[in-house]
């Protein structure tokens, strides 16, 4: 067992879990991911192992059909699918939060409805807030639906869904007219139903294709595009409009934490290449680990492994005991993202001339790790938040 990213405090059967996911990665997805990746392949195999494991409703209550598990035991999963291949890991997480947020706040006919399907993957989610003139700036929404008799007309456009092809139902916000004077609390969330694919999957939707992307290949991400799209009343989350804004930012909370397990997943995988790169080879007469240069690189980023799990793991914790935990969340998104990506560079140079080629795995993960900065959030968005909470907690008297 390796030394670093240990969880204390366990079930027997999260063990169990996380154990049996890790034999998965390594036995199913790290000998496939280059492949794929390289091929910008759906990793359709690996998503059907995942179906039998159960793995699309582990959050999932068992009165739906799920394992009914924590969102710690989730976010350790995601580290262990990510250090195989973060993109399988992007299958599933979207998935997660649009599950979480049918079961915190959907209406009992749509837990009923949707979720045990979710639990078997026969319905996957996908989660849709960016558009092409936004991303985290979510108050500014122009995608609008209009009331017209008992349904709803919606136009506009989204951006960046993950599983946008691949997924049947899409987590959808939208600006509906509540009168509201605050901008966000003229918002809904809809359930969008649609058949997977690309083209017309919908009458008035449209998926146009995947979006060519650097890395966080194999994952299809694709815009949505809406044009006198008819929804029913019924399929507003919750039953009631104009609280779209408060469901999304719960299920970002949660991303979040999933976001900071892929950059902890992607951490462990890159360092466990540099150890064994430096042990095999040599010079000078000797292995380069045994150069101070390297020994001290190896030390440094083991470091940052171990503190971005811990973080990640208060975070899950802070968020399954029913506490507020958006500062949290967004100081291990932030710090994981970041140590990601130093801890990814410094494997590379560790690996010299090899880590630029495509025969390595490296290549791969310093392609991948970039995404992290940016997903659910910048680093950016992260000090923003964690500042305003610290400042709400931390209020200067007199």
């Amino acid at each position: 067992m390796a030394r670093l990213a240990q969880t204390a405090g366990l079930t027997d059967v999260q063990e169990e879990i996380i154990s049996t996911v890790r034999d998965f990665v390594d036995k199913e997805i790290i000998p496939h991911a280059q492949a794929l990746e390289h091929a910008d392949e759906y990793p359709t195999d690996i998503v059907e192992g995942m179906k039998e494991m159960g793995l699309f409703g582990l959050t999932i209550p068992e009165e739906f059909g799920g394992l009914g598990e924590s969102l710690l035991t989730y976010a350790l999963v995601v580290e262990q699918i990510a250090r195989g291949w973060m993109s399988v890991s992007g299958v599933i997480n979207t998935h997660f939060i649009v599950a979480h947020m049918i079961k915190q706040h959907g209406t009992p006919e749509q837990k009923q409805h949707y979720l045990p399907k979710m639990a078997t993957g026969e319905i996957r989610g996908s989660f849709s807030m960016s558009e092409p003139d936004l991303g985290s700036d979510v108050a500014a929404i122009k995608t609008r639906a209009k009331k017209d008799g008992d349904d709803y007309v919606i136009d506009g456009a989204k951006m960046w869904l993950t599983n946008g092809g691949s997924s049947n139902l899409i987590a959808l916000l939208v600006k509906t007219d509540e009168g509201a004077d605050k901008a966000h609390k003229n918002l809904t969330t809809f359930l969008i139903d649609k058949e997977p694919g690309f083209g017309e999957v919908a009458p008035g939707l449209t998926i146009p294709g995947k979006i060519d992307k650097m890395g966080y290949k194999g994952v299809d991400t694709t815009e949505a595009v809406f044009a006198d799209y008819r929804v029913g009343a019924d399929k507003i989350l919750g039953g009631a409009s104009g609280k779209g804004f408060a469901h999304m930012m719960d299920g970002v909370e949660v991303g979040r934490v999933n976001v900071a397990a892929r950059a902890c997943g992607i951490a462990i995988r890159a360092f466990e290449l540099a150890i064994e790169y430096a042990q095999q080879r040599k010079t000078f007469g000797k292995q380069i680990a045994d150069h101070q240069a390297i020994a001290f690189k190896l030390a440094e980023m083991a470091t940052k492994v171990e503190a971005a799990h811990l973080m990640m793991v208060n975070a899950a914790r802070l968020k399954d005991s029913g506490e507020r935990n958006d500062v949290e969340a967004g100081m291990a998104k932030y710090l994981a993202s970041e140590y990601c990506a130093e801890v990814t560079q410094e494997s590379f140079r560790i690996h010299g001339g090899y880590g630029y080629s495509k025969e390595y795995e490296i290549e791969r993960l310093m392609r991948e790790a970039p995404f992290l900065l940016i997903g659910e959030g910048t680093s950016e968005i992260q000090k923003t938040i964690i500042s305003r909470g610290l400042l709400r907690e931390y209020k200067a008297r007199g």
